[in-house]
């Protein structure tokens, strides 16, 4: 009786080991999470960007009520970006980081730091419903991204 246990054991822990060789091997490294994130985070901030954006320039009406649902969006989403640039995340392929965001992390910071204040402006500016006011906070978060695209983004 105890060679046939054993001869059920050993075969269901090989297995259990292959399956777990297979699942580690499959899984992202923190540095590709990390690039998932950051994009995930970019992608749904441009989602809310854009319309902004038609907004300011005159190419749709202004609507108010969306104009603030949109800005209050971008000024949630922009503070998750800064955990998304973790130094696992560094020589990721498909990352269109420059090299001189890692060796000018300090400038870097301070530009994320400034689109977050930036983006909460626009919120809170665009609660107001002024559309003169939110088109200009629009444009200072706007540059707050160019400012930091110029400089730390590969194209």
């Amino acid at each position: 009786m105890p060679h046939r246990a054993a001869r059920c054991i050993v075969p269901a822990l090989l297995l259990a080991f292959a399956a777990g060789a297979v699942q580690a091997q499959g899984q992202p490294s923190k540095g590709e999470q990390l690039l998932k994130y950051r994009k995930a985070v970019y992608q749904t901030m441009v989602w809310n960007f854009a319309p902004m954006s038609q907004m300011a320039q005159g190419k749709v009406p202004y609507d108010a009520k969306e104009f603030e649902m949109r800005a209050g969006r971008v000024a949630a989403l922009a503070p998750m970006l800064a955990e998304s640039y973790g130094p696992e995340s560094r020589d990721v392929a498909g990352s269109k980081a420059k090299p001189e965001l890692w060796t000018n992390r300090a400038d870097f910071d301070a530009k994320l730091k400034d689109l977050v204040d930036r983006s909460a402006t626009l919120a809170a500016v665009a609660k107001g419903g002024d559309e003169a006011k939110s088109k200009q906070a629009f444009l200072d978060t706007a540059g707050a991204c160019k400012a930091c695209h110029d400089k730390y983004k590969a194209d």
